[in-house]
Formats: structure tokens, sequence, C-alpha cells
């Protein structure tokens, strides 16, 4: 039977821990507690720091009798990381706990595949979650009171999330279109004709995920390739990129594109929305910003033209990445503009701009028997651009 697992620190939430495998048994579900503390602990768990700490890649002494307790939370984490991958009966996985217990296990969370259940009742959930969660489905409950004892708040705080973990460890969630191969697309507000189109065209023979591409979309896009749950990608909306580049507030990381590179699927991609970074209202962007040429996409969104310059890094970054990527895989440069702002008569049309990014992507491109680069006289938001990326994509899979 697969269990629930139950983490957390027994050294210093034992009861609390306890009380919280105690009411998940109650309610049916079979537990397995495990304990990452990093001092000397003699709870009664499945599984003591000890097995935990043995997981991780320089051995258990990397992790246990440190002096530095924030070196040693780290340390666990990665441990708790690689023996939560190791377990083949997971239902779901559950933790309680304070800021560094959070941290610790939510870091092994964020490694298990989406639609795996995560729950993580915390003191820190009431603030800003993105650290802990990132592009994960795990879900966060503030603990009201400290996890310091029980009494009559902790009991019934600590009672719901148990039964809500048991829930989803215990319920399966129904399967939707589950005979229709999934396909993940990008799409950003000034790319929003292109993908429409892209999805109405794909949608009878698809299951279409569209994600917005504010840094955590891309990233849930990806976790999602690599959980299986995806069969290709149309990445028309690569915009998350200059944000990562030169400071905005919607930035991806290092490891946009690490998905198509890793899992080789098919992959289409493009440089949707790439000639602007994102910032906050207009009194938020950087100083050295701000003679710039900035356009108020609305009260809480100011958008900055990138420069050639800017173009050239952005196009570096995108075609060192695809240049890895061995699945099948194109690359469709729209030469007319790359967003709604960036077309003739637009304020964000820049012809110098977007030549420096298509030349820096066309010198640096490395064709190969499954990689290819495609120039398109078109605007991305052409209707005859969005029916090539179909076309191209359904090429790629013949």
């Amino acid at each position: 039977m697969n269990k629930l697992y139950i983490i957390g620190t027994f050294d210093t939430k034992g009861p609390e821990l306890d009380y919280a495998a105690a009411v998940a048994r109650a309610a049916g579900a079979a537990v397995t507690t495990v304990d990452v503390s990093t001092t000397a602990t003699h709870a009664a768990a499945d599984f003591g720091p000890a097995a935990v700490a043995a997981c991780h890649p320089d051995s258990a002494s990397a992790v246990l009798g440190l002096t530095d307790r924030g070196a040693a939370v780290n340390a666990m984490a990665e441990a708790l990381t690689r023996f939560l991958a190791s377990r083949e009966d997971i239902a779901g996985v559950m933790g309680l706990g304070g800021s560094g217990n959070t941290a610790l296990v939510t870091h092994a969370m964020r490694a298990l595949p989406i639609g795996v259940p995560k729950l993580m009742l915390s003191t820190v959930a009431s603030g800003n979650t993105a650290p802990y969660v990132g592009p994960n489905d795990i879900a966060m409950m503030y603990s009201v009171v400290d996890i310091a004892g029980l009494n009559r708040v902790s009991r019934r705080v600590i009672g719901n999330a148990v039964h809500a973990a048991v829930g989803m460890a215990t319920l399966a969630a129904p399967e939707s279109a589950a005979d229709k191969p999934a396909v993940g697309m990008t799409m950003f507000g000034v790319t929003t004709p292109c993908v429409t189109r892209i999805r109405e065209r794909l949608e009878a023979e698809y299951d279409v995920a569209v994600f917005h591409a504010t840094g955590t979309g891309g990233q849930s896009m990806e976790k999602l390739a690599e959980s299986g749950f995806l069969t290709g990608m149309i990445d028309v909306t690569t915009t998350e990129v200059p944000d990562h580049l030169f400071g905005g507030v919607f930035p991806c990381t290092d490891d946009r594109f690490g998905a198509a590179i890793r899992t080789r699927l098919p992959y289409v991609g493009s440089v949707g929305a790439v000639d602007m970074v994102n910032f906050g209202a207009m009194d938020t962007v950087p100083e050295r910003y701000r003679g710039r040429t900035l356009y108020v996409h609305n009260e809480q969104v100011t958008l900055m033209r990138t420069t050639p310059g800017e173009s050239r890094d952005i196009g570096r970054f995108i075609v060192e990445r695809l240049n890895r990527m061995d699945g099948p895989t194109a690359f469709l440069l729209p030469l007319k503009g790359v967003s709604a702002i960036d077309a003739a008569g637009q304020p964000f049309h820049d012809p110098a701009a977007d030549e420096a990014l298509f030349e820096t992507i066309r010198a640096g491109f490395v064709a190969g028997p499954r990689r290819r680069l495609v120039e398109l006289d078109l605007h991305i938001n052409d209707p005859a651009f969005a029916e090539a990326v179909v076309d191209i994509y359904h090429s790629l899979l013949a």
C-alpha cells in the first residue's frame, strides 16, 4: 500500500508530528514518518536522521554533526530529496514546521513530480510563499500558532491539514483528456493572437495547456514536461529570458529550455515578446532605465524596449541552449516583429534591435538532422505564422 509520508524535525516537533501521524492513521491512511533532525534525537520515526542523511552524495557525515545549523539544514534538504526519490511507495508528502523545516521539506517536495500530493503546514505560509512553492503543486497552509506544543488551536489546525493531505493521498483525482497527447504552450498578452490561433488548431487532437510567461509559467511548463505530463512543447513566447538577463519582474532561470534538452521532447520555439523587459508600476523602474523607451501596459506593468546590444545577449542565451537540444527541434524567427507592440507603427518597433536578435541566433545556430532554424517574413501575430508553427510541429512528429 502506498503511504502518506509525514516529515519533520522530531527533535523539536516530535509530539506534533506524532499527533499528525495518529490523525492520519485514524482517517484510514497508511503512514510513514521521517525524521529530518540535524541534532541528536531519540524519536521513534520510521526513518531516522541517519537513514535520510545516508542518501547525501557525500555520505551522512556531510549532514550530521555539523556545528553550522544552516549548512546542516541545507545538507539534510539535499539528502531528503534523494531519499524521497528512492522511495516507490509515496502516496503523498506532508511536512510541518517553522521556517527552517519549511525550507528543508519544500526543497525535497519541489523535486517530486507534478501530481504527487504535497502539503506543507508552516508558520511562514501567510507571507511570500513563492520561494517555497516555485513552479510546483505544493499546497501551503498557515499554522496560525507556532508549531510548538499541542493546544486547542494547533490540534485543530494540524488535524485539518492532515485530513487534507490524507484526502489528496487516498482519493484519486479524475483524469481528463487522457486519450489526447498533451502539449504545453507559452503565451503573453502581446502574443495572444498567435497562441490562440495555434491552440484552436490543436485542440481537436491535443490536450493543450497554455502557460502565462511570467517566470513561473515557463518553469511550470518545463516541470510538467520533465514529470511526464507533456508530449511536446510549443514555446513561442520566451519573454522570460530578457527579464532574467536585465532585472525584470518575470524572470526565468539559467535552466530555461533545460527540459527540452533533457527530455528530447518535440520542441517548437520562437522569440515572442523578447523585445521587452517587464517592471511593475512606472515608479518601480530602476533609475538606470528611466531614460529608456518605456511603455505603460497598465498601472501595474511597465515595459522597457530592449536595445540592439541587449537583443544580442538574448540571442546568445537562447541559441546556446537550442544547440544542446537533441530531440526534434525547430526554432522560428518572425522577421516582421516579435510582439503586438513591435509591429510597424507600434511603440516598440525597432528593426535594428530585431535584426541584432535574429542575426545573433542565425550566426550561432548549429543545424542538425533533428534541429532546424526557420525564418519567416511574417509578424509573430500574423495568422500565417501560427499556421506555420502548427505545420512544423506536426512535421516533427512524422
